[in-house]
């Protein structure tokens, strides 16, 4: 994953208020912290982190420029997102160096077929891998190609990338084949009983 350069100003309002403020003007208010150094509030152009985060999804790395000075490596930890607004809200930036490992969420892509009349269930969609930061896979595959049903996709199936290791328990289970359902199964499960007929009672005659 290829990194993307970013520019960004140090923040000197805090709380809800500062926060809004610099949303008003276009900004993604953030924290950059980690290997010691003490956390630094700086604000992100949002238009250029939401094109990066749409490109590179939540593990894309940002080579961001401080105005003022500094520079700094750093990789979203925590992402707060409006999905009215759909707007960032706030973000967390994790400080990383190259050639540093670091361990992170890894979306996991299925190929190939099962075998016929199976249904594929997916358990997780995504897995903890320790890879260089500077490095990290877009994702991780496994293949289902003919499996029948019964069988388990497990996160030790999972082929790694190379220079990355899995950092998930291996018997996490990835996906689940099973025996599709018959159409009677369905017709039994979603049929409804059909109400029962009443006798009518014959009105009184007049008198």
């Amino acid at each position: 994953m290829s990194e993307v350069k970013i520019s960004a100003e140090p923040r000197t309002e805090f709380g809800k208020g500062g926060a809004r403020r610099t949303r008003r003007a276009g900004k993604v208010p953030a924290v950059l912290y980690g290997h010691g150094e003490a956390p630094r509030h700086i604000a992100l152009p949002a238009r250029e982190f939401a094109a990066a985060i749409r490109h590179g999804g939540k593990n894309q790395i940002f080579n961001i420029e401080i105005t003022g000075g500094g520079t700094a490596l750093a990789l979203p930890k925590a992402i707060q997102r409006d999905p009215i607004k759909d707007t960032y809200e706030h973000v967390d930036l994790l400080v990383v160096r190259r050639g540093e490992k670091v361990t992170v969420e890894i979306p996991v892509h299925l190929t190939g077929e099962a075998a016929r009349d199976t249904l594929v269930m997916v358990e997780n969609t995504t897995l903890a891998v320790l890879a260089d930061a500077t490095k990290l896979p877009e994702f991780v595959e496994v293949s289902i190609a003919g499996l029948e049903a019964g069988s388990l996709v497990t996160a030790g199936d999972v082929q790694m990338p190379a220079g990355s290791e899995l950092a998930a328990d291996p018997e996490t289970v990835v996906a689940v084949v099973s025996a599709s359902p018959t159409a009677e199964a369905l017709e039994g499960e979603t049929g409804e009983a059909a109400p029962a007929e009443t006798e009518a009672t014959p009105e009184p005659a007049d008198a």
